[in-house]
């Protein structure tokens, strides 16, 4: 298990953008985003809630489309991704395409 993430016993299933994604529990959404897409690590991410370039919208199985910064939030088995912010979109465009 690498140093990057928070201790997980598994991996839990999100959606984003309509596409299935395995990632650690326990662990921020942006973190989780990153198990799956290596270049978040190169995204001008600030990791502390200022530059909102990790925002996203999502939805809690039948709950509301919520706005939050996936630098702040853990990501939960279940969770549904319906908006990512320009950078964080093109830093996960190689994850979205290899999984069409």
């Amino acid at each position: 298990m690498s140093e990057l993430y928070e201790p997980y016993d598994k991996l839990i299933p999100i959606e984003v953008l309509g596409r299935r994604f395995e990632v650690p529990e326990n662990n921020l959404l942006l973190r989780q985003l990153a198990f799956v897409a290596a270049d978040i690590a190169w995204g001008r991410y600030c990791w502390n809630g200022e530059c909102r370039y990790c925002e996203i919208h999502y939805c809690r199985e039948d709950g509301p489309e919520l706005a939050a910064l996936s630098c702040r939030i853990k990501g939960v088995e279940g969770m549904r991704i319906t908006k990512l912010a320009p950078e964080i979109r093109y830093n996960f465009a190689d994850a979205l395409a290899a999984k069409d």
